[in-house]
């Protein structure tokens, strides 16, 4: 998987690409599917999301070949194209983004659990919150003391994710009703889904969230054997997990009808093999997340720690991110990290969030790094930087940074005006982080153009916290 330099081959970056997005959103990918759109727009919307996130994952390989100098993760490319507090805030907005995932994490870990024991519910009810807490504080202190996941957890949760995934389609295969499937193609019987163009959008939304990762050989493009590598491992992944998403979603589609699985609780691939095989195929979908959700909660605190770790580094975060205990572990953007997580997983009880409330905002919050890398991407090929002898590759470049960019764009539509407030609502706050990273170094706070986009910021926050106080808006 590497060599002896601990340089990553190929395969190491395709797991990690792979490992990255396949997390728990799959699980629950019958139900939020079913719940958004009929079977008509889901189609549609996979069609779309197949190109966007495709050009999205060209994007990432071009960065990666042409800058190979901005190894800081996707935040680097916001910086460097569009000044300091883009940077910060495609940095501060991917950090929420990771760690309200790991809340949506936990939620699902205890609905998946109360499969088993009622008690947890649905995932948001006291003795699920308390258990959350418990393992947070955990899995936090483990890391502390420099604990990473092991090579036989990596592959106990790898195994763990893909050998369900591929049992299910197997079965749902030989399973699968075309009469079930082609019932209702539009969800004529379901009016409260709305327009075919209203659920292509609402599940357009889903479809982010499981794509969440993409970037993940990008990020660790300077540690690839072949800088080549990491756009190959980001294709490959990409087509891999998006194989593995339709078939889970279009078989379910023929196993129940759409009405049906909208209903299920979390994760609904437990309930669709239990239909059609019977008890066992619930406790095998639910024991492989439990273990997968572990695993990948692991990884993603880490993660967020990474991340704010990473951008103090260069001054976009402020400098007491940059600490790390003995164990060199980055131990206070840890502590800010699993705060963050608590807060919310008390805030899930008292505002009965749902686990896909939940990714919807995360989702929102990653859209605008996803937005300023492929508009980086654009800015490249315009100015023709790095393309000095290469007219034809640039105005293929220009082309694919387009479609990504517009599908970006499209994303942000797609996710409403409510997501969009909700976000700004915790993008505002990171202004203070912001000004402190400034005033270490020395340098004013805020360009004129930086001013404008900051108002515009709060102006959205603003009418959030009064959206939330009055009732319009809802978390």
């Amino acid at each position: 998987m590497s060599d002896s330099s601990g340089k990553l081959k190929l395969g190491a970056l395709v797991a990690l690409v792979v490992g990255s997005m396949i997390g728990g959103g799959i699980f629950s990918l019958p139900q939020n599917m079913a719940a958004s759109a009929g079977v008509g727009a889901v189609l549609i919307g996979w069609a779309i999301t197949a190109v966007g996130m495709l050009t999205l994952a060209f994007v990432f390989q071009t960065l990666a070949n042409r800058k190979p100098d901005l190894d800081g993760g996707v935040y680097a490319y916001a910086k460097a194209g569009f000044g300091d507090y883009m940077g910060f805030s495609s940095a501060w907005g991917y950090w929420i983004s990771a760690w309200l995932g790991n809340v949506g994490y936990f939620v699902l870990l205890f609905s998946t659990l109360g499969y088993f024991f009622p008690i947890f519910g649905e995932g948001n009810t006291p003795a699920a919150i308390i258990g959350a807490s418990v393992l947070l504080w955990a899995v936090h202190f483990l890391v502390l003391r420099g604990i990473k996941e092991a090579a036989f957890i990596n592959l106990v949760t790898t195994v763990a994710k893909v050998v369900p995934l591929l049992l299910f389609a197997l079965i749902c295969l030989f399973a699968f009703k075309l009469d079930i499937f082609t019932a209702d193609i539009w969800a004529v019987g379901t009016p409260e889904l709305g327009s075919v163009m209203n659920q292509v959008r609402n599940m357009m939304l889903v479809t982010v969230w499981v794509f969440i990762g993409i970037e993940g050989a990008s990020i660790f493009s300077s540690r690839a054997e072949k800088r080549s590598d990491v756009g190959k491992a980001t294709v490959i992944g990409f087509v891999t997990v998006l194989l593995f998403l339709v078939l889970v979603n279009v078989l379910s589609l023929g196993i129940m009808t759409q009405p049906e699985l909208a209903k299920l609780q979390n994760p609904s691939m437990a309930a669709v093999l239990e239909h059609v095989v019977g008890h066992w195929g619930a406790v095998l979908i639910s024991v492989g997340l439990i273990i997968s959700l572990l695993g990948a909660l692991l990884s993603w605190v880490l993660l967020c720690a990474e991340i704010m770790f990473a951008a103090a580094r260069d001054h976009t975060m402020p400098e007491f991110l940059r600490r790390e205990n003995a164990n060199q572990v980055p131990a206070n953007a840890l502590w800010l990290t699993n705060a963050m997580v608590q807060i919310f997983l008390v805030i899930t009880l008292f505002s009965n969030s749902t686990y896909l409330s939940l990714i919807y905002l995360a989702t929102s919050m990653i859209l605008v790094p996803y937005l300023w890398s492929a508009a980086y991407a654009v800015l490249l090929a315009v100015r023709s930087e790095t393309y000095e002898q290469a007219l034809a590759e640039r105005q293929k470049d220009l082309v694919i940074g387009g479609i990504a960019l517009l599908y970006a764009i499209w994303l942000l539509y797609a996710g409403g005006v409510k997501y969009l407030l909700l976000s700004a609502l915790l993008y505002a706050p990171g202004a203070i982080l912001f000004a402190k990273a400034k005033r270490e170094v020395g340098q004013p706070v805020f360009t004129n153009v930086e001013k404008l986009i900051f108002a515009a910021v709060v102006i959205g926050a603003l009418v959030a916290a009064f959206g939330l106080y009055d009732g319009f808006l809802t978390l």
